[in-house]
């Protein structure tokens, strides 16, 4: 099935995620971090934080909420059975805290067919309550069969 890249360019309402203590020390926990930043509220703010400090790749936790209506678009048309997450760049402007609320929002950057297979990049931007940027991300989807 040929891919459609009438989608490039949708943009989905923007998702709000507030950062929680305990799922920032959950996350750390589960992905083997020892960093007291992550773990003991006492630490983090020790070193100057006002509360634990998200993990950088906890960045997956508040932007897949956002990713997740277009792999399911039909507009998009990924065959989700034969997606494969391919792939994912980030470039972080700062540190995330326990106890602030985000904002993100994905746009369809890419479609494209090459040998069969389908290839799809999402644009995914976080900004904090005052409007300024968190961590911008390429999310990379391939789709088998395309």
């Amino acid at each position: 099935m040929p891919v459609n890249s009438d989608a490039v360019g949708k943009r989905y309402a923007p998702v709000v995620y507030a950062v929680g203590r305990e799922k920032v020390k959950e996350y750390a926990s589960a992905v083997g971090e020892t960093n007291p930043l992550h773990l003991d509220v006492a630490a983090a703010r020790a070193a100057g934080h006002a509360d634990v400090v998200a993990p950088p790749m906890f960045a997956v936790v508040y932007q897949s909420p956002s990713v997740m209506p277009a792999l399911f678009d039909p507009e998009v048309g990924i065959d989700f059975a034969m997606m494969v997450h391919s792939g994912q760049e980030f470039r972080w402007e700062r540190l995330v805290v326990a106890g602030e609320e985000l904002t993100t929002t994905t746009t369809v950057q890419t479609i494209a067919e090459k040998g069969g297979l389908g290839f799809y990049d999402f644009a995914v931007a976080t900004v904090d309550e005052a409007g300024d940027p968190v961590v911008t991300g390429i999310w990379k989807m391939l789709v088998r069969g395309a």
